[in-house]
């Protein structure tokens, strides 16, 4: 269902550029796991802390400390609500690989990514936010935060790949049945009326994890908000 749209971003050229001293970081290895080119630059002797400049198709996109980058392999999964300075470190590196193709993600790593996601709904709180889960028991451990949102917000909230029948009911929440989303985990946020804070994770999993992207692009965002509509066949 998601392939097509995944082989498009796929095609997206990105270059990390890491610039360090003789201490090396080790983020050249941690996005093996991403679909960017990486380069090393030395720092001089007496220079600025690590830091790693990115561009999108030769253009300048963004620059972050090493030290933010490092909070990629242990990710905060912090509930909205719950927010930490960690946390907001971990969204200023969720801003600078939008749209950048990841490989072999693990669980906990999506669930930080999904949690900056449901943060961002949170604090609008309005709008549309549509999720896939798989399955039934891919949903269970996150039922209570779900409960959260539809009972702090104005939220319209879908959830695909559950069968209504078998479902714990939310008052606020809609679930449906989802055909052939059970290999993707998906989340989108329309923004509310705030079109700049749209945003959408989709992943596939495969033997080794999982592939797919995050992306704050409204058009995107709205692409996928309507391919997980389409799948609409249930009600609450």
């Amino acid at each position: 269902m998601f392939d097509p749209l995944l082989a498009e971003i796929q095609n997206q050229g990105r270059q990390f550029t890491v610039y360090e001293g003789d201490e090396e970081s080790g983020i050249p290895s941690q996005f093996e796991t991403h679909a960017v080119s990486v380069r090393q630059e030395e720092l001089p002797p007496g220079g600025p802390a690590p830091f790693v400049v990115i561009e999108q198709d030769g253009e300048f996109a963004g620059a972050l400390p090493v030290d933010e980058l490092q909070k990629l392999i242990e990710p905060p999964i912090v509930r909205p609500g719950e927010r930490t300075d960690v946390s907001e470190g971990f969204g200023v590196l969720f801003e600078v690989l939008d749209d950048t193709v990841f490989t072999a993600m693990n669980r906990k790593q999506l669930l930080a990514v999904s949690r900056e996601i449901e943060d961002r709904a949170t604090r609008v709180r309005t709008g549309t936010l549509r999720a896939s889960f798989q399955n039934r028991s891919r949903l269970e451990p996150q039922i209570e935060l779900y409960r959260y949102l539809a009972s702090h917000t104005d939220l319209d909230i879908h959830i695909y790949g559950i069968e209504p029948a078998d479902a714990s009911p939310i008052p606020g929440v809609t679930y449906h049945r989802g055909a052939q989303l059970d290999r993707y985990w998906s989340l989108a946020f329309d923004g509310g009326d705030h079109e700049s804070q749209s945003c959408a994770l989709v992943a596939r999993e495969t033997p080794n994890g999982y592939d797919g992207f995050w992306t704050y692009d409204p058009a995107l965002v709205d692409e996928i908000l309507s391919t997980l509509a389409d799948c609409d066949d249930s009600s609450r």
